[in-house]
């Protein structure tokens, strides 16, 4: 009785291609999508998030004035402005580009992680085309065995 390997059709359709990642200037991007990548680049850089900065607090003296300076710990007026101008000036503005920048640290973290998972896949994928030519000489083997024994 011999073995009938059928090879599954992902190991077939596999030859040995890498994948490539998604090209910037693929026509499908169109150019929204690349002027999107620019900013975004541009933006995900933490001199962006030290210009952020420096822009908050052009404005802090305008709110500190505005709030009369006297704010201590009451829920008074004051203090909403100077809630306000934290909340949406410089926390957005700051924290923007700096979460970027761990989103594409984190980005380039996993495309290594993918990587080296791909590299391992094809080793798997060899050893186990490896292990069936294996197998196949030794059917070979075993059938003329078989044969010279007279069975």
């Amino acid at each position: 009785m011999e073995f009938d390997y059928k090879p599954h059709p992902r190991t077939v359709a596999h030859a040995d291609h890498t994948v490539k990642p998604h090209r910037v200037n693929d026509e499908r991007t169109g150019l929204n999508g690349r002027i999107g990548l620019f900013i975004t680049v541009i933006v995900g850089t933490m001199w962006c998030a030290y210009l952020f900065t420096v822009i908050a607090f052009l404005s802090l003296p305008d709110v500190l004035k505005q709030a009369g300076l006297n704010i201590g710990f009451s829920l008074g007026m004051g203090t909403v402005i100077l809630v306000a101008w934290m909340s949406s000036n410089f926390l957005q503005l700051v924290l923007l580009p700096i979460i970027i920048v761990g989103q594409n640290i984190q980005a380039r973290t996993a495309d290594k992680r993918a990587e080296s998972t791909y590299n391992d896949a094809v080793a798997v994928l060899h050893e186990c085309r490896e292990i069936q030519m294996h197998l196949k000489a030794q059917d070979e083997a075993l059938t003329r065995i078989l044969q010279t024994a007279g069975h």
